[in-house]
């Protein structure tokens, strides 16, 4: 006997064109305010993103990992969220921090090797930038069962990369996640490239890319919970397709995982070279799709957009940028933070160096 036993789809869902024409069946209902704030904070990463490069190859700071093109996908995502929400970020998801009201001097001290960068104030409820890749969907897994376990109506939005997807951690978090029925939302910033690995195999037989699956929301189906892929450089569907995950998960009916599908602009990070394994008109047609563009458009046929609005917005985000580098850099980190941020206690060996160092 042969039959089919199961069947599956995964939806897709784009709100917003790359011309600023909407879906008045899919627009979510948000206040002028609330539009204009999602805008706000697109600015403002966009001129954090533009004056870290700046500082970086200037030596001001180390390597830095750019956010150009996906500030859709995080300003989208975090403003669907409550504040009780925990979110566990990868280490592009820099407005994430600034939303959850982290001081731009923290970031920048972070990315010029000081531990005091990731010293974040209280009830902020965001977790240290994670640099090990797909480590992050563990801390969400568990933090959201751990919300179910003590009945609280709090949920955990977990982001990591496309190359996440391929690791061991990701998959045995998604795996708690659905067992357990935890209220997480995974959100997947595909960018279509892992460093030069393309997310998509163009070779028959031959591996060379991150998953032959034709989407990675798909992913999700065989641990038991909803896939979603969406347009990544559409805010409003990110923050509809999100905010909708995230009811569903404060109603005790499981995790859902958002693909956004979006791309990587930049270089992966300011030590990398993207010349050598892209193709520059790809970028360039995929620059004409990026969010803060379609969204202006957006406003301006709302008319929540004018040349004043504009000037008040990039001057907010240049005072609050520049005071963030001004404080950054006016910081003198303890040269025993090398010891002291190793472990929760020092150890033995640590002390004794600690102590050789202080001599």
């Amino acid at each position: 006997m042969q039959k089919d036993i199961a069947s599956f789809r995964v939806k897709y869902v784009q709100i917003l064109d790359e011309k600023g024409n909407v879906d008045k069946k899919l627009e979510p209902e948000l206040s002028d305010q609330e539009l204009r704030d999602l805008y706000r904070w697109m600015v403002i990463e966009r001129v954090f993103d533009n004056t870290a490069l700046a500082l970086q190859r200037e030596g001001r700071i180390g390597t830095y990992a750019q956010s150009l093109g996906e500030e859709a996908v995080h300003v989208g995502s975090v403003f669907a969220a409550s504040d009780d929400d925990w979110i566990f970020p990868d280490y592009r998801e820099h407005v994430a921090f600034l939303m959850r009201k982290v001081p731009v001097k923290n970031l920048l001290l972070h990315w010029g090797g000081s531990e005091e960068g990731m010293d974040l104030p209280e009830r902020s409820n965001i977790f240290p930038v994670c640099i090990p890749v797909g480590t992050q969907t563990l801390h969400g897994a568990g933090t959201a069962i751990a919300f179910k376990l003590k009945k609280k109506k709090f949920c955990s939005l977990t982001f990591v990369g496309d190359a996440s997807t391929s690791t061991g951690d990701f998959n045995e978090g998604l795996n708690f996640a659905g067992t357990f029925m935890a209220p997480a939302v995974f959100i997947i910033r595909n960018n279509q490239w892992a460093i030069s690995v393309p997310r998509v195999c163009d070779k028959p037989d031959w591996g060379g890319c991150q998953s032959r699956a034709q989407t990675l929301a798909q992913k999700a189906i065989a641990f038991g919970f909803d896939g979603v892929q969406v347009d990544g450089n559409d805010v409003l569907a990110v923050y509809s397709v999100v905010k909708e995950a995230l009811e569903k998960a404060r109603k005790g009916k499981g995790p859902t995982l958002v693909e956004c599908f979006s791309y990587r602009l930049p270089p992966h990070t300011t030590a990398d070279d993207p010349t050598r394994y892209r193709d520059p008109e790809i970028v360039k047609a995929w620059l004409k799709k990026e969010p803060l563009a379609r969204f202006k458009l957006y406003l301006q046929k709302k008319k929540l957009w004018d040349e004043k609005f504009e000037s008040a917005v990039q001057a907010e985000a240049k005072r609050m940028v520049d005071q963030g580098v001004k404080e950054a850099e006016d910081f003198k980190p303890k040269p025993t933070d090398m010891f002291d941020f190793v472990y929760e206690k020092l150890t033995p060996n640590l002390s004794e160096q600690r102590k050789e160092w202080l001599s």
